[in-house]
């Protein structure tokens, strides 16, 4: 890549809030705020025995209204959004499915919709929140590998609740050249630069392989029964949540009550970027909920997904003669095909088996039971919706005399 591009490039990390070495991941997250906030940061950092323990709602109702005047900088914003999401979880699911708060007290919801307006992103914990901005390095002179890797707020859930979040974290790791890739491929666009557009769909494709075999960590890491039964609940929402139907009550902010959708895959912004790039087209109720999850990203992040799908990539393969330039479209696409196909069987693995087994067996946690067994905890109809995004992504290849070799 020439010094221009470079150059070039380096102006939209800036822009789209990203790294070349992390994507989309926050580097170096804060681990501490001013000791103002500190009475957060006890809560926050403790919750899996205040939750367990049945202490976690009373501790909040003793919290005083703190003001958001001192938080200085936009890294110490996340943290609060991470430290105020993670309580607010907790409290709302802190007995399970069978007793959620119907009202979240005014010392949670209204700074942390103070908050939440300053960096763009709505008033519940996100999965920005618990990958993006959730790690910290064991020895800081190490290297980002699961072994040296730690959360900054966990949940119920032991070491399957750590290396749910962490192998997501190295699953988006895993994406950054491909992020790369794709900035490569609209700077080669507009100068038609045919090897360059073809140079970045390669690393798209590998950091897409990439993705899946990281993913393969999550067998090892995460045992099914404590993911459905222990972490599950403190991701899930209160917008198409059959346990919150009508959402919840933020006491000082709004006297009606407010439905959001809980922490979810949907809200990576990476695949998201891969679709927008590639002219993958989810339509109807698929294509709404991708459009809404995009309101639970950074702006940055956001801005990314735009840019991409302005890209019109496909019609650019399909208006030159180039077998190569076609082929290396379509890998990509195979290889987005490949990792949605594996993120069904993971489902499968986490959610559906487990959530059947809890049902003839009877839930032995407080957590999810069977109330969520079909639905995410963004609140789409879990195995319909991933389906049908696998299908919509398969219809992206192109199917054309110039392909002579199909991926």
């Amino acid at each position: 890549m020439d010094t221009e591009s470079r150059a070039t490039i380096q102006e939209d990390l800036d822009v789209f809030d990203i790294s070349e070495e992390l994507g989309f991941i926050q580097k170096e997250p804060l681990t501490d705020l001013p000791d103002y906030y500190q009475v957060w940061l006890d809560l926050a950092f403790n919750l899996p025995h205040l939750i367990e323990s049945g202490k976690l709602r009373d501790l909040v109702h003793k919290m005083p209204v703190l003001s958001t005047d001192f938080l200085g900088n936009h890294r110490e914003l996340v943290l609060a959004h991470v430290a105020l999401g993670s309580i607010s979880m907790g409290y709302v699911w802190q007995e399970g499915q069978h007793a959620p708060a119907q009202i979240l007290p005014k010392a949670l919801a209204w700074p942390f919709s103070i908050v939440s307006c300053k960096l763009g992103l709505p008033s519940i914990l996100t999965y920005a929140d618990t990958v993006l901005a959730n790690w910290k390095l064991k020895d800081p002179a190490g290297n980002m590998e699961l072994g040296n890797l730690d959360l900054i707020v966990s949940f119920p859930g032991g070491e399957s609740t750590r290396g749910f979040f962490l192998v997501s974290l190295l699953v988006e790791m895993a994406a950054s050249s491909g992020i790369m890739g794709a900035l490569e491929v609209m700077r080669a666009m507009e100068m038609s630069h045919l090897v360059g557009v073809r140079n970045g769909l390669a690393k798209v494709t590998q950091s897409l392989k990439k993705m899946k075999e990281t993913f393969k960590l999550m067998h090892k890491h995460v045992d099914p029964t404590l993911f459905h039964g222990k972490l599950r609940i403190f991701m899930s929402g209160w917008r198409d949540n059959p346990i919150l139907p009508r959402g919840l009550v933020y006491e000082g902010v709004s006297h009606e009550p407010i439905l959001l959708s809980g922490s979810s895959a949907a809200q990576s912004s990476t695949i998201q970027c891969f679709d927008a790039l590639l002219g993958v087209k989810h339509e109807s109720e698929s294509g709404a909920y991708l459009t809404r999850m995009r309101d639970y990203m950074p702006s940055g992040h956001r801005q990314l997904i735009e840019y991409l799908a302005c890209s019109s990539l496909r019609d650019f393969v399909l208006s030159h003669s180039s077998s190569d330039l076609c082929q290396a479209y379509n890998s990509s696409v195979s290889a987005l095909v490949e990792l949605r196909n594996y993120h069904l069987n993971i489902v499968t693995k986490y959610i559906v088996v487990p959530g059947n087994r809890a049902r003839s067996i009877g839930c032995p946690f407080r957590g999810t039971g069977t109330a969520l067994n079909t639905t995410g905890t963004g609140g789409s109809h879990l195995m319909v919706f991933l389906k049908e995004v696998r299908k919509n992504t398969q219809k992206a290849h192109i199917v054309d005399d110039i392909c002579v070799e199909q991926t």
